[in-house]
């Protein structure tokens, strides 16, 4: 983590960095999902951030482009969702912040639950092409997360920008990790929790 005040640096935990070694590639979505729900639990069996995971693959080849795990409370910033650090390593890595930009492949976002607010802005303008979910909006408000003013035809709008959404891939797998985290006792962190109003739907 980076010490200076005008800086913004954040490292994921060490057990992330081996855990895609010899996992090129995977050409079901259902596999692309399995892996990314295998490090969400990953994240909460280790306690080292929240129960969610993403990740960027190129659609059509199936490589792992990157992988991202939810490090809010260890990193101590709220930004840090899974798909924000996933996207933003896949952008790094390939020096290019249009991930479906002139001479790019397709990219796809593999995310363990359906993008809050701020993440589905991300990927708006991340380039992607596609998005992939498994645990849903409710399952995760169910835990008492905030996930922010989403509009309701949110899929509809991406579609709009030329962004498929394939929701509710393992869904249940999914939400047992959002039940394991749950029982664990993991922290819910929403700044609601201090007396802000709940939002109407």
């Amino acid at each position: 983590m980076c010490k200076q005040p005008e800086s913004v640096c954040f490292s994921l935990p060490a057990w992330v960095h081996g855990f895609g070694d010899g996992v090129e590639v995977l050409q079901s979505v259902k596999a692309r999902m399995a892996m990314v729900i295998k490090a969400a639990q990953q994240n909460v069996r280790r306690k080292t951030g929240g129960p969610f995971a993403a990740a960027v693959f190129e659609s059509d080849s199936g490589k792992l482009v990157a992988l991202g795990v939810n490090h809010v409370t260890a990193g101590g910033l709220s930004m840090l969702h899974g798909e924000m650090v996933a996207l933003a390593l896949a952008q790094r890595r390939l020096h290019e912040y249009d991930l479906g930009g002139k001479g790019v492949p397709a990219h796809e976002l593999v995310t363990s639950a359906e993008p809050c607010a701020m993440c589905l802005g991300a990927v708006c303008w991340s380039g992607v092409t596609r998005l992939v979910s498994g645990a849903t909006d409710a399952d995760v408000r169910k835990l008492g997360f905030d996930e922010g003013p989403k509009p309701r035809d949110w899929i509809r709008e991406l579609g709009r920008r030329g962004i498929d959404v394939v929701p509710e891939v393992l869904r249940s797998e999914a939400v047992a990790v959002l039940e394991g985290y749950r029982q664990q006792g993991g922290v819910i962190y929403n700044p609601r929790s201090r007396g802000s109003p709940e939002p109407k739907n």
